[in-house]
């Protein structure tokens, strides 16, 4: 539909090629590096325009007068296709969420830093309201649950935002991911492997729990198996970023990195190494010890404004916008539009067979 150069094998070795008169154009080298090379002179479209290939020398399948008709034939050329295996994966009659998505809206605070009922979130995304959770009362800052999102059988992975207090009386941050809560996600997108499950995850992750007691009890191993089993998931994976998105938390929850199928973000998201006032901390000492260590040292007003200046500037490096127009993710959509996507999603995924699951060794 356009103009491809140098890389034309590609698009070329594809089963069918189809090229628009007047805009499409195909060819290893372009009119100038043509001319620059053996001082040819020639047009785009005599050199490797709609008719060229298609007429003379037989490149492209299919010559369409505008880009509509091309799109209208693929679609054609697609009904034709014979039937191939599907994945197989599970659907019910389509069912509304019982609570009013909209509510979404209030429920979802826009500071990131504050507590909320990730359930109720929850709640308002699958059919008839209705999760069944896995290990509900253990590893509480990550919620698992087996649901339905417009019909499909999907298994949940969310980050958990409520400060929680555990069996012990241990009190735990919501949007950390403790040893307990990792252990618990890894076992459970385990079992959606084994069952032919796909998997949706809302991030909104600080990271990891840190300090001499998480390392302690393990926190890197029981970080790893989570990532291991995320990793080499095979089932279809959706990522859906509400909130914060930080560091290896991002890798846990299957950020870009992990392969997920779609990886959307709703307008709240923040994506970064790590949140802004940490990183601005840690920023202004490295600068400020840099200075001290060239015989400069900080007043606290200095101080003051160097972390204003870089908590500003990292911040607006952590928005969705920043994100997508990068590609770490594919859309910035409304709440409301999340089940429409996710089932979007596992309806493509659902046309090919899902590949054996083989996590590896799990370090326990």
């Amino acid at each position: 539909m356009g103009s491809c150069v140098a890389g034309s094998y590609l698009p070329i070795m594809s089963d069918e090629a189809l090229i628009v008169e007047g805009t499409g154009s195909i060819f290893l080298a372009g009119p100038y590096l043509v001319k620059a090379a053996i001082g040819e002179s020639v047009d785009k479209e005599t050199l490797g325009g709609a008719v060229t290939q298609s007429d003379i020398s037989g490149v492209t399948d299919y010559k369409m007068p505008d880009d509509q008709t091309c799109l209208d034939t693929i679609r054609d050329l697609m009904d034709k296709m014979g039937h191939f295996p599907k994945a197989g994966f599970d659907r019910a009659e389509p069912a509304p969420p019982k609570e009013d998505p909209a509510e979404i809206y209030g429920l979802l605070p826009f500071e990131g830093n504050k507590p909320y009922k990730t359930a109720e979130i929850l709640r308002r995304l699958v059919d008839d309201s209705q999760l069944t959770y896995y290990k509900n009362g253990y590893g509480k800052t990550i919620i698992c649950a087996y649901a339905r999102i417009d019909g499909w059988s999907v298994g949940i992975v969310a980050n958990n935002r409520e400060v929680v207090k555990t069996a012990k009386g241990e009190m735990q941050f919501g949007g950390v991911i403790y040893s307990d809560s990792a252990d618990k996600a890894t076992r459970f997108i385990m079992n959606c492997n084994q069952k032919k499950i796909p998997l949706v995850f809302l991030h909104d992750v600080t990271g990891f729990m840190v300090g001499t007691r998480s390392e302690h009890g393990g926190i890197i191993k029981d970080g790893a198996k989570m990532v291991n089993a995320v990793a080499n998931s095979t089932v279809p994976k959706f990522s859906i970023v509400m909130g914060n998105s930080y560091g290896a938390g991002n890798y846990a929850m299957c950020g870009k990195a992990y392969d997920p199928r779609l990886i959307v973000a709703w307008p709240t998201a923040k994506i970064a190494v790590m949140g802004g006032d940490q990183a601005a901390k840690v920023l202004l000492q490295i600068q400020a010890s840099a200075m001290k260590a060239h015989g400069k040292e900080l007043t606290e007003k200095e101080k003051e404004e160097l972390l204003a200046e870089i908590r500003g500037r990292y911040e607006d490096q952590t928005t969705p916008y920043y994100a997508a127009a990068r590609l770490w993710v594919d859309a910035i959509i409304d709440p409301l539009e999340t089940r429409r996507v996710i089932s979007m999603g596992i309806e493509a995924a659902n046309n090919a067979e899902v590949e054996r699951f083989n996590p590896g060794v799990i370090q326990t």
